[in-house]
């Protein structure tokens, strides 16, 4: 199953054109977050790895949408493990 992630940084800003694309992605269920992607703890991106199973894959319109350094790519990539 593809799981669909998508998120933006402040509550003025519009999460549709990710989902649009999520959705194109054939993304069966899609996890949306307003929260800056700088934070630690994102509870929809938790959400959605807690829903994920074996064989599932994690899908993002852009890696900068998942995380803002790499020590956190890095732990979500364990934790996707």
């Amino acid at each position: 199953m593809l799981v669909g992630y998508a998120q933006v940084s402040t509550l003025d800003q519009n999460p549709e054109f990710q989902i649009e694309e999520l959705k194109k992605a054939d993304c069966e269920r899609i996890f949306t977050e307003k929260i800056s992607g700088a934070k630690a703890d994102r509870p929809k991106l938790q959400e959605a790895l807690d829903y994920m199973r074996t064989g599932d894959t994690l899908v993002v319109w852009k890696l900068s949408r998942l995380a803002r350094s790499l020590s956190q790519i890095m732990g979500t990539v364990k934790e996707l493990q």
